[in-house]
């Protein structure tokens, strides 16, 4: 039960990720958050009732992908 003011959200809500850190373990590349998720470096999480969350890669902007065709190929 969280005991902050605001209550933190819980992990089924869509904001999960906006609970307070409650253990941080950033040599690890982990952090506890008070609703029970377990928030990795990589944006993946496990949630408390054991289902994982992929981590989230950012899609490259259509400037990057101009720049990414425009350099030769390293062979």
């Amino acid at each position: 039960m969280c005991r902050h003011s605001p209550q933190c959200p819980p992990a089924t809500a869509r904001d999960r990720e906006a609970a307070r850190i409650i253990a941080n373990h950033t040599e690890q590349g982990w952090y506890l958050l008070c609703n029970g998720i377990l928030l990795f470096d990589d944006t993946g999480e496990l949630l408390p009732n054991g289902h994982t969350i992929s981590p989230r890669r950012p899609v490259p902007t259509l400037h990057e992908q101009h720049i990414s065709t425009l350099q030769p190929n390293a062979t």
